[in-house]
């Protein structure tokens, strides 16, 4: 079956499509795609089964007929849990979108969830909530605890680990459900919720009947604006969140001189040093610090980003 598990409904068409990853493993791609095309005219409907098809055409060189696979794909599901849309950019087939789908963001780290710790810091080097708190520590200096933190992207809670002792009250707000119960199992945060950060404040959930505006006077976001794309509905976000003078902690990967967002082969997003600027400005922001760093390895290269501090009017 597909890496997302998702069953096609039909026992003849799922069989097809595990005997096709089998053969994709083994290094035949080509003959992938022609099982998977069996298994689709079972269950033409099946999206996940057109995903299927895309990567192994792809992986066989078939450019054509994995857009052609990825189109069907997208005109399927219209929440994109896939992805597809991002990858039709990366071909040129169509614009490059503001904001990846929340769904599919949100499938991609409920499916992580489990090995996201461990994948991460033992395997990739990841070290940005580490280098992220240290600047935040330096800059607090000696005047004392925050009094509410709020993690924006929280994940599993590893950047909240590192603000713990430094914080009164922390809370947590991830997209995936399944993020926010193994941040739960930590017990760090004071709350813990659902919010999608890339939707303006009155529908991002992160203020409601029991959650005030301009609460926090530490918002930090680690390795979050990767999956934004366009960040002004976080910055309007963080902007309703923050008390006078608060500071707004947070990296990106470097898009070095690009203008806006850059969208990458690893379906991520980069953003300029120069685009940041700008975008604090816009939302009334200064920035007092930032520092260049090594976010994680790729592909047994390093990820270069930025690491941020700014402050919001007092």
């Amino acid at each position: 079956m597909l890496p997302t598990q998702l069953s096609s409904g039909d026992a003849t068409a799922d069989r097809r499509a595990d005997y096709a990853k089998m053969l994709a493993e083994s290094g035949e791609p080509a003959s992938a795609a022609e099982l998977m095309e069996q298994a689709l005219e079972v269950v033409p409907e099946w999206a996940a089964g057109w995903f299927g098809l895309a990567d192994y055409r792809d992986k066989a060189g078939n450019a054509e007929g994995a857009t052609a696979a990825l189109r069907h794909l997208l005109a399927l599901d219209s929440d994109d849990m896939f992805g597809a849309g991002l990858k039709l950019a990366l071909r040129g087939a169509i614009d490059i979108p503001d904001q990846p789908p929340s769904r599919y963001i949100e499938r991609m780290f409920d499916d992580y969830a489990e090995r996201f710790d461990k994948s991460l810091i033992e395997k990739l080097g990841y070290a940005v909530p580490r280098k992220l708190a240290e600047l935040i520590v330096e800059t607090q200096g000696q005047a004392g605890n925050f009094r509410l933190a709020v993690d924006l992207g929280c994940g599993t809670g590893l950047l909240g680990t590192e603000l713990t002792g430094r914080v009164d009250r922390l809370e947590g707000f991830d997209l995936s459900q399944k993020m926010l119960a193994k941040a739960g199992e930590k017990r760090i945060y004071q709350y813990l919720a659902p919010a999608d950060l890339s939707l303006p404040p009155a529908t991002s959930r992160l203020f409601g009947d029991d959650l005030a505006s301009h609460r926090a006077d530490l918002i930090a976001a680690a390795d979050v604006f990767i999956y934004l794309g366009n960040l002004d509905a976080v910055f309007a976000n963080v902007r309703e969140l923050a008390a006078p003078g608060a500071l707004f902690a947070f990296s990106v990967e470097d898009a070095q001189e690009a203008v806006g967002p850059r969208l990458g082969p690893s379906l991520r997003y980069a953003h300029s040093q120069d685009y940041i600027v700008a975008t604090c400005r816009k939302y009334g922001m200064t920035i007092e610090r930032s520092k260049p760093t090594i976010m994680r390895m790729d592909a047994g290269k390093p990820v270069h980003g930025i690491l941020f501090l700014a402050r919001t009017a007092a």
